[in-house]
């Protein structure tokens, strides 16, 4: 691992004494975009002679480009499947980064207290079978709150999105309708709602539009000041979305997968946040271009090593240290 870190060094300094940038190409996920764009910009800092782009378009573009060839890397909340796996040209390798939460926001004039979403009702919510927000399933899981005669307007993702994935992946363990009739992946055939691009669109249509509900991560309700529910969990616990709700949810993954590709939505604990997800970049193994992929190494052990650090500040949820260990004898073998 010394020599490839050595040599890494040796490439950044080449080019900046030929003044130019190398530059790193990457797309893929908006859940992890606040810690990514923190990430690359702190290392292109200290890494004069590199410069690492990213453009956050959602998960489904992500694997598509990556699959494609055209970036160096691409980034998905919701990890690939066998047939993605087995259609591509390229390998790829699944690198977890970060876990975080996601959260249903809703906007809801004269309601200022934090409302309780059950399972089966946030479901139903999407299916279209609970319309209106003063339905009697909703004000029995909160007593005491004068909750408004009027529609639920539902919003989701109108791109492929990891975020999309998490919570279908969720909905799908929690109500066998929805597991039935719609499934969980990055784009579903949504029963009900109005589309918007990215985890910032749906942020920005529900913090515009009273009476909506959708979902996100979590660090953009918090930077757009919108309301979010609190879920009740396998243990039966009311959880508010946190990064200690998050960290107990991946708790309960006792044996990681050599392949990183594991979900930690709906996990038992009585603390444990139920739609947690790791998040992952994605590695062409071997790499596209030989010397960005000696930097994309390199980048991989800064961020297990630094990076990790930085992500509580953001609301993520840092690697457990099991998992750092494990994912740098992963990255060491990388090509």
């Amino acid at each position: 691992m010394k020599k490839g870190i050595l040599l890494a060094a040796a490439l950044i300094a080449f080019a900046s004494t030929q003044g130019f940038a190398q530059k790193l190409n990457g797309a893929g996920a908006t859940f992890p975009y606040p810690i990514y764009s923190k990430w690359f910009s702190e290392y292109s800092s200290s890494h004069p002679g590199v410069e690492i782009n990213y453009q956050s378009i959602g998960s489904g573009g992500g694997i598509r480009q990556v699959t494609a060839g055209t970036v160096d890397f691409g980034a998905s909340d919701g990890p690939m499947s066998d047939e993605q796996l087995a259609q591509s040209k390229i390998k790829i390798v699944h690198i977890p980064t970060v876990l975080g939460a996601v959260v249903p926001i809703y906007n809801l004039p004269g309601v200022n207290t934090e409302l309780r979403f059950a399972p089966d009702v946030l479901a139903d919510i999407y299916l279209g079978k609970i319309t209106n927000w003063n339905d009697g399933r909703i004000a029995k899981d909160n007593p005491g709150v004068k909750l408004p005669d009027s529609r639920i307007n539902v919003v989701h993702r109108s791109d492929g999105s990891g975020t999309t994935y998490i919570f279908t992946d969720y909905l799908s363990k929690v109500s066998p309708d929805w597991k039935s009739s719609v499934g969980k992946n990055t784009a579903v055939p949504w029963p009900i709602g109005i589309g918007a691009k990215g985890n910032e669109g749906v942020a920005g249509m529900v913090r515009q539009l009273p009476g909506t509900i959708g979902y996100v991560e979590l660090i953009y309700a918090l930077q757009n000041k919108i309301q979010f529910g609190i879920l009740r969990n396998a243990s039966g616990n009311w959880v508010k979305a946190s990064i200690e709700g998050v960290t107990n949810a991946a708790a309960s993954v006792k044996n990681m997968p050599a392949d990183y590709r594991v979900s930690i939505t709906n996990a038992p604990g009585k603390d444990a946040y139920p739609i947690s997800s790791f998040t992952w970049l994605l590695i062409p193994n071997p790499p596209v271009n030989a010397t960005n992929g000696k930097v994309i190494k390199d980048f991989l052990n800064w961020m297990l090593d630094h990076g990790e650090s930085q992500v509580s500040a953001l609301y993520y949820a840092p690697l457990p240290a099991s998992v750092v260990e494990k994912v740098h004898a992963t990255v060491a073998q990388l090509k």
